[in-house]
């Protein structure tokens, strides 16, 4: 299993994101990957900045060399596919062969962001629908293209022609079910594909043991489903995802300023999922 970052985002300096991926870099982290978000609501009500995702993006891909770049997920119903491919494809310029492109169909998180900025947040099937025209323009441009949300809504638009598909925040039984049906509607529009990556990504507060990672939580106000652990706990965690089929994890710190979880997870998660 491959290991990646998601980067902060949500932050007024575009150095903190930059340096987290250095550090990432330098500790043997596999990929750092970038929001697509127009602002975050921060606990008090306040909108948090969002830096936006193909300048991160590219910004991070000149200040590294070695490690992967993604995004998680670049979103089909804000930009239209041809915008979206233009992005991706000066990002490629800079990354080269380090580009993942993983592109999304929004969810119900993502709706006061689009309204807010006088987008139709749209119904589920138009959502669905933008996603497989943004992947039909984006396959073939030398990059791989992830698509991430449920089996449900987007599992027929990842069988049909992308490279990987993401499942956020689900535990290992329903990421296991859900890729067992993403698997068989892959086999059934195209035949058996070895190089379809699944992939799976969650919320994570590591410390050095366990007992310090649940008083890090406790402070962080941590919400459910959040990765909570020592290295060796994460690391469990992460090794049953890929007994269920995950190739990739990406991991996101909810201190995701602190370039430590980076060292942590290169350090000390990533040797134990060999």
């Amino acid at each position: 299993m491959k290991i990646g970052l998601a980067l902060p985002s949500f932050v007024e300096d575009p150095e903190v994101p930059v340096t987290v991926a250095r550090v990432a870099e330098a500790h043997g982290m596999d990929g750092v990957f970038v929001y697509d978000h127009l602002f975050r609501t921060a606990r008090g009500g306040a909108l948090r900045p969002a830096i936006e995702c193909g300048v991160l993006a590219g910004s991070v891909a000149a200040a590294t060399s070695r490690i992967g770049i993604g995004t998680l997920v670049a979103r089909a119903t804000l930009r239209p596919p041809a915008t979206l491919a233009a992005m991706l494809d000066t990002v490629a310029r800079i990354a080269g062969p380090r580009l993942f492109a993983g592109v999304g169909a929004g969810d119900e998180e993502s709706r006061v962001e689009m309204e807010t900025f006088g987008f139709d947040f749209g119904t589920e099937a138009q959502r669905v629908g933008a996603l497989r025209a943004t992947v039909r323009g984006l396959t073939s441009r030398g990059y791989p293209v992830w698509v991430a949300g449920r089996a449900r809504h987007v599992g027929v638009v990842a069988a049909e022609r992308a490279d990987g598909w993401n499942r956020w925040g689900v535990d290992v039984a329903r990421f296991a079910r859900e890729l067992g049906e993403v698997r068989d509607l892959v086999e059934r529009l195209r035949g058996f594909a070895d190089d379809f990556v699944p992939s799976w990504g969650g919320l994570v507060v590591v410390a050095a043991t366990d007992l310090d990672a649940a008083s890090k939580a406790a402070r962080l106000a941590a919400g459910p489903g959040t990765l909570v652990g020592s290295p060796e706990t994460v690391a469990a965690a992460l090794r049953a995802y890929a007994a269920a089929g995950a190739q990739w994890a990406v991991l996101a710190p909810v201190d995701a300023d602190d370039p430590e979880n980076a060292e942590i997870l290169g350090e000390l998660v990533r040797p134990r999922l060999a």
